[in-house]
């Protein structure tokens, strides 16, 4: 079995070098064969799943060491692969509801004439996924973190001829390099001071560190920290996420769903022995989930693009996700459930927004749609259990996983737990009104719908099967995950053995946590519905509130950015060429001159007349007979 390790990567790798080098001749068929191997990828999963629950929970680990990549004096670094319970969930999510998506995107990409090249680097990014959750150590989980930031460069500004697209693509990209400054360093500091990157090295020796290499466990911490905020979309890092809405809607699933934004999440669970030797850095963690969470949500309220309305949700849950891995073993493995949760129903919700997109000639303004229900009921019953699934409705998905994020921030105890805890409760009501506004602005009230600039009117129509059959399964993974996974803590027993897992002291009941969630619900949907289901919804934005119009500016984040990085670092350019032309260039150049002037007034002795030198002789004697006489006298 170890062996079919390496496959799961190769298969989609392969898929990419035929598709991205095989030539126009592949356009007829390549959409097929970039599919089917993301297929293939999703089977092996499967087959070696299947293989892990045959075995004992603590022999469920496979290991498979390939080659030594990069042997020099004592420096080592290896490809292997490590499959255990954790990097088995992220690769059935990452095949399986990638694998979807591909499916969805030969209908969705059908016109497009470059499909060949788009389904090329899809397969790319599922390749660099799973390489960074298979990697055994972690100088190879960052090749598999900047594959996944190439890939989503290339599809994120798949567009080119738009600017915006392409501008959107270098934003994802220069944000997250400085993420990635952030786990070099990490990585760097890794092995200085463990002298290795494998996993089975590091965490066991970070876990029982000494006095003295504290401070450099703590500062690791920190760097993966940002490294996570940067992949993750986590305040400070998180201004890419909405602009990456420009790529095409698949890409947007992809992203949200299954890969690049959950890298950051695997990579502090997979590092808890780091930041549980870290309690400084924990707290880091825990208070960038909470504020995200909040940030994400409050932006989600105010967007009108559907897209970038679902983009401010996911900043949000992977903010709950965050704040939970932040928790320590009581929360690790609710972080990984919400992920896999979320998985399903936000890739259902992206993929039911690229359905009305299909349908509406590519309008994305919420404003224009309306009454979409009656023309679309597969979208809208999709949609719409997704919605249901990420609001925390009773017996769906999302009100099982997030639910246990509300109960493991409570159960964190003291001041603390309860200011996690009802930052937690805020983000659900938030959560529930900012969907429940999507759902009403989308499907329900009169249409809304105006000419586009070439004069067509919008004939909503349902989409083809290749994007309604994904959306129908999502909608079931919606539904069922949740549930299927708490059913004898299932899904706990099958992580603890690699995250661990502990049961806090809540000061309040699981009962009590839930009531409050029902409450919070209600709340939300109450206040969505006076405001968009009760009245007609104006074609133009009203001006609103000022935290409304900040929200719609994704709360200053760009500005503050301009003015800070930007405009700052134009600043401390110009300073710097001002003390380099001043300073530097004025102490050389300066030395220079004198050394040429005073050159210049000695050249002039050098006049070539013997009566010159003559003289100079004689002064020169007379100088020396003065100074002996001197001396002597003295």
């Amino acid at each position: 079995m170890e062996n079919l390790i390496g496959l799961l990567v190769a298969a989609p790798l392969l898929g990419a070098g035929i598709l991205l080098t095989g030539g126009k001749r592949l356009d007829r068929f390549g959409h097929l064969l970039g599919t089917l191997l993301a297929l293939a990828s999703f089977a092996l999963g499967v087959v070696l799943f299947a293989n892990m629950l045959g075995k004992d929970a603590d022999a469920r680990g496979l290991h498979s060491h390939l080659f030594t990549w990069v042997p020099v004096g004592g420096f080592r670094a290896d490809v292997g692969f490590q499959l255990d319970q954790l990097s088995m969930t992220f690769v059935l999510l990452i095949t399986g509801v990638g694998t979807l998506i591909h499916i969805y995107s030969i209908g969705y990409m059908e016109h497009d004439e470059r499909r060949r090249r788009f389904f090329g680097y899809l397969n790319l990014f599922l390749a660099a996924m799973l390489l960074l959750v298979l990697a055994d150590n972690y100088f190879l989980l960052y090749a598999g973190w900047e594959g996944v930031g190439l890939a989503s460069y290339l599809l994120i500004g798949f567009w080119q001829h738009k600017p915006s697209a392409a501008t959107a693509a270098k934003k994802a990209f220069l944000v997250n390099r400085v993420g990635d400054i952030g786990l070099s360093v990490a990585i760097m500091l890794m092995f200085t001071t463990f002298g290795s990157f494998a996993f089975t090295d590091i965490l066991p020796r970070a876990a029982s560190a000494s006095t003295t290499q504290h401070a450099t466990v703590t500062g690791i911490g920190f760097m993966l920290l940002l490294a996570a905020c940067g992949k993750s979309a986590q305040v400070p890092l998180q201004s890419w996420l909405g602009d990456a809405m420009e790529g095409p809607t698949p890409v947007s699933a992809l992203i949200h769903a299954a890969t690049m934004v959950t890298a950051g999440v695997y990579l502090i669970t997979r590092s808890g022995a780091i930041f549980n030797a870290a309690p400084d850095a924990q707290t880091a963690v825990v208070t960038v989930g909470a504020v995200t969470l909040l940030f994400g949500a409050i932006v989600g309220c105010a967007k009108d693009d559907i897209k970038k309305a679902l983009a401010g949700s996911t900043m949000s849950q992977i903010g709950y996700m965050i704040m939970a891995a932040g928790l320590g073993p009581i929360g690790y493995v609710f972080a990984i459930m919400h992920l896999v949760t979320h998985g399903f129903f936000k890739a259902g919700l992206f993929l039911g927004a690229g359905s009305v997109m299909h349908g509406m000639n590519d309008e994305v303004d919420m404003r224009r749609y309306g009454g979409l229900r009656k023309y679309m009921p597969v979208t809208f019953v999709t949609f719409g259990l997704g919605y249901l699934a990420i609001i925390g409705f009773p017996g769906l998905s999302g009100f099982f996983s997030k639910d246990k994020i509300i109960e493991a921030a409570f159960a964190k105890g003291g001041a603390e737990g309860w200011i996690l805890g009802c930052c937690a409760l805020l983000g659900a009501a938030i959560t529930a009104f900012y969907m429940t506004r999507v759902m009403l602005m989308t499907f329900f009230g009169e249409k809304r719908w105006v000419p586009d600039a070439e004069g067509h009117e919008p004939h909503p129509h349902e989409s083809p099967k290749s994007m309604t059959i994904p959306m129908i399964i999502l909608a079931f993974g919606s539904v069922l995950a949740g549930g299927l996974f708490s059913i004898n803590s299932s899904f706990v027993k099958w992580l603890e053995p690699v995250t661990g897992h502990a049961e806090g002291d809540s000061p309040i009941s699981a009962g009590t946590v839930t009531g409050g969630t029902m409450v919070a619900l209600v709340i939300g949907v109450g206040i969505a519905w006076l405001m968009y289901g009760r009245k007609s919804v104006p074609a133009v934005a009203p001006r609103g509130s000022l935290l409304t119009r900040a929200a719609r500016r994704d709360l200053l984040q760009d500005d503050f950015n301009h003015v800070v990085l930007v405009r700052g670092g134009e600043h401390l350019t110009r300073s710097l060429v001002y003390l380099d032309h001043s300073l530097v260039d004025g102490v050389v150049n300066g030395t220079a001159a004198s050394v040429g002037g005073l050159s210049g007034r000695l050249r002039k002795l050098q006049n070539g007349y013997v009566r010159s030198y003559a003289v100079s002789m004689l002064g020169g004697s007379a100088v020396l007979v003065a100074a002996t006489l001197l001396m002597r006298a003295v």
